[in-house]
């Protein structure tokens, strides 16, 4: 079975290795350097040493690159493949966002669900986690701790001189900034009375800007960090959308169609890679982590999703009755929802960041099997 999560094709293996750079380096190099050998190579041992040495070195990562693109693009280039997932996943993101602002805004079971929920989630969390919400109750705290995400990526990828990366971030910034604009254009209808504000307050800007600065980081470090970044980001990025909600700032349509738009514009920035964003040939390591901990999150996501889901349909009827029995429920479920959301948001990042980074090769859809870690 064809593995979707590529790995450093350089790593694969010791033979494989041998006969990718030799042949890199012999399309880079040969030409340049044997009239500089065969010249010097009478003088004495010590002397040709010195100039094979001398060769060697002049032999840098961007001519590496070069050999390897001549032999096999897709080393260095991202596949159209991974470029039409990030496309296709991202507009799906997209449209569930439309679809949690369709069910929860313009109908009165949607109001009735975000009201519930506006009122009691407070006192329905477990005390554990209250304690966790209440933390990120301040705005300030909310504010601080993104913003220092978020520059701490940028320094990251300014250090790395990733510097289309930054480029992206930039542009994915301004994406999730215009899209929190949204509060003066989507309609919420007066349909009942309700305890809420009246007014519109989708998307939460709030959730907009912890889930973009995880965004940042998790796209800037190198991919020995990325995927505890993106676990510890995800379980942020959930207590910041339920503090929200705990403090009567946002309903849970808003935060959850936050999370699912700063995931949608991510995926989409992510398809415009242009080239690879390996670390230096030396530097590199293996993307275990990366591997278990996105297939973790991709699949717990869509399963605690889905659960959430599942609860909101079951307690549909009585919402329109104004039943108290909808009550636990409808906490439950958004607790289920922000979870599931922020999961799978985070684990398809950490994801379509590693598919298109990373080097990739023929052998298989959207990469190679992975490499064994060297050590």
């Amino acid at each position: 079975m064809r593995n979707l999560w590529p790995s450093d094709p350089l790593e694969a293996s010791p033979s494989s290795k041998r006969g990718r750079n030799a042949g890199a380096l012999t399309g880079a190099g040969d030409n340049a350097d044997s009239g500089l050998l065969a010249g010097i190579s009478a003088s004495s041992p010590a002397a040709s040493a010195k100039a094979t040495a001398s060769a060697d070195s002049d032999l840098t990562v961007e001519g590496m690159d070069s050999g390897l693109a001549r032999l096999d693009p897709l080393t260095v280039h991202p596949r159209l493949s991974s470029r039409i997932l990030c496309v296709v996943f991202g507009l799906l993101l997209f449209a569930a966002a439309a679809g949690v602002w369709g069910r929860g805004g313009p109908t009165p079971n949607g109001q009735n669900f975000d009201d519930e929920v506006w009122l009691r989630l407070n006192t329905s969390l477990p005390s554990w986690l209250r304690s966790l919400v209440h933390l990120l109750a301040v705005s300030s705290t909310v504010i601080a701790i993104s913003v220092v995400f978020a520059l701490v990526g940028i320094v990251v990828a300014a250090v790395r001189k990733r510097w289309w990366l930054l480029g992206q971030l930039v542009v994915f910034a301004g994406l999730c900034y215009g899209s929190s604009l949204l509060k003066g254009v989507l309609p919420r209808p007066y349909l009942q009375n309700i305890n809420s504000s009246a007014s519109n307050t989708a998307p939460s800007g709030h959730t907009l800007l912890a889930a973009a600065a995880v965004v940042v980081l998790v796209c800037a470090v190198p991919r020995a960090w990325r995927a505890a970044c993106a676990a510890v980001g995800s379980a942020y990025t959930l207590l910041v959308a339920l503090s929200l909600v705990a403090g009567k700032w946002h309903r849970p349509t808003d935060v959850v169609m936050s999370l699912l738009i700063v995931g949608g514009w991510a995926l989409l920035v992510l398809a415009c890679t242009r080239t690879s964003g390996m670390d230096e040939i030396g530097t590199r390591s293996a993307s275990a982590s990366i591997q278990i901990v996105g297939s973790v999150m991709i699949t717990g996501g869509i399963m605690v999703s889905l659960y959430g889901a599942y609860l909101v349909w079951q307690i549909e009827p009585g919402l329109s009755l104004g039943a108290s029995w909808t009550q636990s429920g409808a906490c439950a479920a958004t607790i289920m929802l922000v979870c599931g959301v922020s999961m799978l948001v985070f684990g398809l990042v950490l994801a379509m960041r590693q598919l298109t980074a990373s080097p990739l090769t023929k052998l298989g859809l959207v990469g190679a099997p992975p490499a064994p870690p060297s050590k």
